[in-house]
């Protein structure tokens, strides 16, 4: 009876000796995976040329809501955004040629093209400004599962626009793929970018 508990060990350590190596671990889904984010629309760029979501087919986007009237945060993220993206254009420059960062703003009645023009210019050469009918913007935000609303008026005519900040990562067929972090650090942008842009 001694004997049995050192055979019994034996018999266990030899069947997992032959036992196969463990599964890979698959890799990991991204984080708005099958996520009801995005879809197609037409609006016009800061060029004023007549933009649609297929123009961007292939390429990764990174896309944010804002306005450039936004007296705080939204220029603080789109240059942390901008920044991000050229972080990556030193590290891995094929990489980020691949992302394309879209600004779409939430004030139809003052970001004109000219205006998105010399905004968006000012944080990323390659970044793109999309405005567009009240309609087609509430259609593109509601897409996109942004709220926004325009706030009282002010003295002398100003106001501003309540809305939802957030900056998706888009795959290249216009899948949702990740928030990012927009209020940085840089790094931490980059490296949610990098993880998965194939």
């Amino acid at each position: 009876m001694n004997g049995f508990p050192r055979v019994a060990a034996a018999l266990l350590l030899t069947l997992a000796a032959c036992s196969p190596d463990p599964p890979a671990a698959a890799p990991a889904q991204p984080p708005l995976a099958g996520a009801r984010i995005g879809g197609p629309f037409t609006l016009t760029d800061q060029n004023g040329r007549s933009v649609s979501d297929r123009d961007f087919a292939g390429k990764y986007r990174i896309v944010y809501f804002g306005y450039t009237f936004c007296p705080d945060v939204c220029p603080v993220d789109v240059q942390n955004i901008g920044a991000a993206l050229r972080l990556l254009e030193k590290s891995d420059p094929a990489l980020a040629a691949r992302v394309v960062p879209i600004f779409i703003t939430v004030d139809p009645a003052r970001d004109t093209p000219a205006v998105l023009k010399q905004f968006v210019s000012a944080f990323h050469p390659r970044m793109v400004g999309l405005t567009g009918s009240p309609q087609a913007i509430d259609a593109v935000a509601k897409e996109y599962a942004i709220f926004h609303q325009v706030g009282d008026k002010q003295p002398g005519g100003g106001y501003l626009v309540n809305h939802s900040r957030q900056a998706y990562l888009m795959g290249p067929e216009g899948e949702p793929l990740a928030l990012l972090p927009q209020e940085g650090p840089l790094q931490a942008i980059a490296a949610e970018i990098r993880k998965w842009v194939k």
